[in-house]
């Protein structure tokens, strides 16, 4: 039987704009560390779609997601995306988020550059972070992941794929698919690697990886579970590419809630 879910939309003020907050509780609300979703690079709170409420279903727990600054229902990004973002996740949306909705202990988890954000919460907040589930996650630049973004870029030269993207953010879609393409492009990016951007993980991890995904070998997640002290749990999804909470979400919620049923 499907637990019910309550839901809230809010807004977190911080001093570079406003914050788009989505949170759905289960009405029998156990009290246990809510779950904190980052988004992709193209994505936003409404592209989680039913996920978040199927998690909090699967997991019983309060399940947190919001839009980037820049994305979304979101305040405009003031200027271009620095070189730095994934750590400034961290560094201040999060922590204003945290702050405001008054969250002392946490289970981030995180699809692609969002599983580098929710690495980078993890260690930061090394007190707080009980458990870090990352979905199709990079851990540095591969060619593979280059060509897919070169791909991409082409794609959305077609006015269809830039319409369904304005569809979810409006009229910072140029600045959303910019932010994502050309930093990730760039040369001075080539050399980023998450080992250089997190210190200690020392939380269990729980790492998810679609077998077939466009943007990255099974190289990914083998790094990012070496980066954890704690114990660590690497899985390569069947069948499934880069997103696989949405073409298979029974092969990421049972996982996740199975690593989840240990209290943490």
């Amino acid at each position: 039987m499907s637990l019910s879910v309550n839901t809230e939309v809010l807004w977190i003020d911080t001093p570079q704009g406003r914050l788009a907050c989505s949170r759905w509780f289960p009405a029998d609300n156990p009290g246990k560390p809510p779950i904190v979703l980052f988004h992709d690079s193209l994505g936003c709170v409404a592209l989680w779609r039913d996920f978040p409420q199927q998690l909090c279903q699967a997991s019983g727990r309060e399940v947190i997601a919001y839009d980037r600054l820049g994305f979304g229902q979101s305040d405009a990004f003031p200027g271009a995306l620095p070189s730095t973002f994934i750590n400034d996740e961290a560094v201040n949306a999060f922590a204003h988020l945290k702050r405001v909705l008054q969250i002392d202990s946490f289970v981030a988890l995180g699809h692609s550059v969002g599983g580098a954000m929710a690495a980078a919460c993890a260690s930061r907040y090394r007190q707080d972070c009980l458990a870090l589930i990352t979905i199709a996650a990079q851990a540095f630049v591969e060619e593979r992941t280059l060509q897919g973004i070169r791909d991409a870029k082409v794609q959305f030269q077609n006015p269809e794929h830039m319409a369904r993207l304005s569809k979810y953010h409006g009229d910072k879609a140029p600045w959303v698919l910019n932010a994502w393409t050309e930093t990730w492009l760039a040369p001075t990016f080539a050399d980023w690697t998450l080992e250089r951007l997190v210190g200690a993980i020392d939380c269990p991890t729980l790492v998810l990886h679609g077998e077939h995904d466009e943007y990255g070998s099974t190289l990914h997640p083998q790094r990012i579970a070496q980066l954890a002290n704690g114990p660590s749990e690497c899985l390569i999804l069947d069948g499934c590419y880069h997103v696989p909470h949405r073409e298979a979400p029974e092969a990421v919620l049972a996982p996740v809630s199975r690593f989840l049923g240990a209290e943490r």
